[in-house]
């Protein structure tokens, strides 16, 4: 088809120019407003598509970072209430240790006291659950905590039973009272002493004061295996403290790549932007002489 109108090639040349010049600026403004020098895949086909597979890599990442932190505050539930056992069996190990110079009527005051210091500690048991998981009272109970889209990349935390049998147990040795039974998953169990013992089982005359020592070894290993749990915990707390400050420092080398490969140098687009509505200018100039030919021998006509 035809053109209607004939330019001259001065004017073909001044319009060419200013088109380009047109582009050049869109594009620099859209790098300026966006930050980014590749912005589509028509911008640099190569580096789009590295940039977007290290920044779906981070995005990856990122939501691991969720998984590890809720993580860190179940077994942190798990510690806050082995800290509080440790201290109320440290109580009742002092309860057992005043009960040998105790009088009777003392002592039976004494169980009670020793009795509720139990049932608080199998309580505090039940009552450590986050988010519906409780690691110390049910061996079943397991904490899976993923790293990575790997699945070999993870930390599995099983449970335990520290209230493994029910209070109220048969006693451990009937010369004296139940007061801590172990089961064979490592778990202990204060239970109570029943009505007719308790501390005044060591007799009027404190035939069976040795009795009480057998209650503080007791008492002393369920403190060490409560201290035995905590630092197991407290090791996979590091463990996932470790991955999670590693996996914030890999997101941000993953997302600094990216945008290695994206990112515009603004300096560099704002320069150019002057530049180009300076040759903008200088286009239209051109334009304009070209077109002063033709507007010469409209004067002439008339």
């Amino acid at each position: 088809m035809g053109r209607d109108i004939a330019l001259t090639q001065a004017q073909r040349n001044a319009l060419l120019t200013l088109q380009r010049v047109d582009s050049l600026s869109g594009r620099t403004q859209t790098r300026l407003s966006t930050g980014k020098r590749v912005n589509s895949v028509t911008d640099d086909a190569v580096n789009f598509f590295r940039a977007k597979a290290l920044a779906d890599r981070a995005e990856d990442f990122n939501l691991k970072k969720d998984g590890i932190d809720q993580g860190i505050s179940s077994i942190t539930a798990a510690l806050d209430a082995l800290d509080g056992i440790d201290n109320l069996i440290k109580q009742m190990k002092g309860i057992a240790e005043a009960s040998r110079s105790q009088t009777q009527t003392e002592r039976k005051t004494a169980t009670l006291q020793f009795e509720e210091l139990g049932k608080q500690i199998f309580n505090m048991v039940e009552d450590a659950t986050y988010q519906g998981l409780n690691l110390l009272n049910n061996t079943n109970s397991k904490l899976e905590v993923s790293f990575s889209t790997r699945t070999a990349s993870k930390l599995d935390v099983s449970g335990i039973h520290l209230n493994a049998t029910a209070v109220g147990a048969a006693t451990v040795d009937s010369r004296i009272f139940s007061v801590i039974a172990f089961s064979g998953a490592g778990g202990f169990l204060f239970s109570t002493f029943g009505a007719s013992n308790g501390f005044t089982v060591y007799a009027l005359n404190n035939s069976n004061l040795s009795l009480a020592n057998v209650v503080i070894r007791r008492l002393d290993l369920a403190i060490s295996r409560v201290r035995s749990q905590a630092a197991k915990l407290g090791t996979n707390v590091a463990i996932l403290e470790t991955r999670l400050n590693f996996t914030s420092s890999y997101v941000n080398t993953l997302e600094t790549g990216s945008d290695k490969l994206t990112l515009a140098d603004l300096n560099e687009e704002g320069a150019n932007l002057v530049a180009l509505q300076t040759r903008q200018q200088l286009g239209i100039q051109s334009l304009s002489i070209a077109g002063q030919q033709q507007q010469a021998i409209l004067g002439l006509l008339q």
